[in-house]
């Protein structure tokens, strides 16, 4: 009970709060790019144009943010793993700040080219840094020489710089969430050759087609992204915590039941004797009968009429 006591203070603590059309306007959501530099594809999601750049229409941004972000829960639901993809200045940190609170993977230096589509290869490269990592806290660690243990941090330092957020990602994501799908151009190729699903802030000058779920809003400044992110965020904590909530019913559940058969199997003490003496009473109606009933075979059986001797006469 104490632990379902606090799953559902945490349920409190991370509900999900409903985007607000003033709270994206604050932060910059709906500012595009230049009109020479859009893609015609984003027509359905812009709202005018004003001074020569395109206002994105909010309330599209909620209706869509509210979509990718119901898909995200039932994806953190069920246990999977969510790639975060932000490797621009104005994504970097918050990101990184924001993913952290739910223990989901990101990536907010280079892209490593082939890490989904050779994600075999990666395993070796955070294998290889787990070992350096063990190596630096032996004792032969202090015996070699400086120069090499050096070369071994230099190794570690970039290793962990560029891998150290996905060094506990031991299968593909379920699914990757990118902002600026012009700039992680790569990683979108990468997701849709393994058909992972694919959720994006997507600005005036990308195509929606490219993701599964676009959520058109400014992906230049850091507060609209960071608006946005947390959201999702949100989202995916709600997820968790209702995860969290399935196991808890369910071993209570299981715990009932085990308590249940053990009880119909074994009963109360003054119930026992009342159930022995039933069990016996049916025995002796089973040995009754059986005495009366004749024997297999003896009521069909008729007696056998003497054979006729036939005396053979002299001639």
């Amino acid at each position: 009970m104490l632990k379902k006591q606090n799953v559902n203070k945490l349920n409190k603590e991370y509900k999900m709060s409903q985007l607000q059309f003033e709270q994206l306007l604050d932060a910059g959501c709906h500012f595009g790019h230049l009109k020479r530099k859009w893609n015609p594809k984003m027509a359905p999601y812009i709202f005018k144009e004003h001074n020569g750049i395109h206002v994105i229409d909010l309330q599209k941004t909620i209706a869509k943010a509210e979509e990718a972000a119901a898909a995200m829960k039932q994806i953190a639901k069920s246990g999977k793993k969510i790639l975060f993809v932000a490797t621009k200045k104005q994504a970097k940190d918050v990101v990184a700040e924001t993913v952290k609170s739910v223990d989901m993977p990101f990536v907010t230096e280079r892209w490593p080219g082939g890490m989904l589509t050779n994600f075999a290869t990666i395993r070796k490269a955070v294998k290889k840094m787990n070992s350096l990592d063990q190596l630096m806290a032996s004792k032969e660690y202090n015996n070699i020489s400086k120069r090499e243990r050096l070369q071994v941090q230099r190794e570690r330092a970039k290793l962990d710089k560029n891998l150290g957020s996905i060094a506990d990602l031991n299968r593909l994501p379920a699914a990757l969430f990118i902002v600026d799908i012009n700039k992680e151009h790569i990683a979108v190729a990468e997701a849709r050759r393994l058909n992972i699903p694919t959720f994006a802030l997507v600005d005036t000058n990308c195509n929606p087609d490219l993701v599964d779920f676009p959520i058109p809003a400014n992906d230049d400044a850091s507060k609209s992204i960071a608006v946005i992110l947390r959201y999702m965020v949100e989202a995916i904590q709600e997820g968790l915590n209702e995860r969290m909530m399935n196991k808890e019913t369910a071993t209570e559940e299981a715990a009932e039941e085990e308590t249940d058969n053990v009880n119909v199997e074994g009963g109360s003490d003054e119930e026992a004797p009342v159930k022995k003496a039933k069990a016996e009473s049916k025995v002796k109606k089973v040995k009754d009968v059986a005495e009366a009933a004749p024997a297999e075979g003896e009521a069909e059986a008729k007696p056998k009429r003497p054979r006729k001797t036939v005396k053979k006469t002299e001639e």
